[in-house]
């Protein structure tokens, strides 16, 4: 079996015997279906004057795209506490240095890591999901537009994760690790935000911010630019964490 794949395989189990991974889990799908109960109780309120409408917004532009908005938001705090351990914590519990001399390259072991963290969180998106999915036995959901928004989802997550990624394998704590991946995440997010205040929507600086490549999704519009984006950014954050085990291998902390 390819080494990635056994390290991906390791660190899916490693998460699968955390309870810290699971009750993460549980507390984030707990806080989307309450979200999911208000926002179904708020369209059943108003479902009535809708009927009224031309052309009016339903039940997937109102509850569904919100929900899943809303988790795209939470995936910036909760992408950052699923990878803080993928290096950090080996090197907290001194097992770094077996890993890096057992023969397996640095980008394999990246690799592994990564494949394992996103796995997790793949998971988690696609259960908040299957939330609003269930309101298919009672109305008509344009399930395009869904699945546009949980492509760019699983997109958003990647790149996420490599940047998790990324920091876990410079930081000495998990705890350091998931502050740094959070900091460049909410910098990501927010480094049009001068540019905007000054009615600038379209220039260099605005491409580089995460939500300018993830709303198009939510609108059920899919771009290859945004979807290179996304790669590009998690194939540039493995590759720094890359590097970095390359300097661990011949300097270890």
């Amino acid at each position: 079996m390819n080494p990635a794949t056994l390290i991906a395989r390791h660190e899916w189990r490693r998460l699968g015997v955390q309870p810290f991974a699971w009750l993460l889990g549980a507390v984030v799908v707990a806080l989307m279906a309450w979200q999911f109960l208000l926002s179904l109780q708020g369209y059943i309120d108003v479902a009535p004057k809708l009927g009224a409408i031309k052309d009016a917004p339903g039940v997937t532009d109102l509850v569904a795209i919100p929900l899943l908005r809303s988790f795209g938001n939470l995936l910036v705090l909760l992408v950052p506490l699923i990878t803080m351990r993928s290096f950090a914590g080996e090197r907290g519990a001194h097992t770094l240095p077996l890993l890096l001399a057992s023969g397996v390259g640095n980008a394999r072991i990246v690799i592994g890591k990564y494949i394992g963290a996103l796995g997790f969180v793949w998971l988690l998106i696609g259960l908040v999901t299957l939330l609003p999915l269930t309101l298919g036995f009672g109305a008509q959901l344009d399930y395009g537009k869904i699945a546009a928004s949980v492509l760019g989802l699983a997109l958003f997550a990647a790149a996420l994760a490599g940047i998790g990624i990324a920091a876990s394998s410079w930081a000495s704590q998990p705890a350091l690790a998931a502050a740094i991946a959070l900091a460049i995440t909410s910098l990501l997010a927010v480094v049009d935000a001068g540019a905007r205040l000054q009615g600038i929507s379209n220039s260099g600086i605005n491409y580089l911010a995460l939500p300018t490549h993830l709303e198009p999704f939510f609108r059920g519009l899919v771009a290859s630019v945004d979807i290179v984006y996304f790669m590009l950014v998690a194939g540039v954050a493995l590759a720094l964490a890359s590097r970095r085990l390359d300097a661990l291998r011949s300097r270890p902390d």
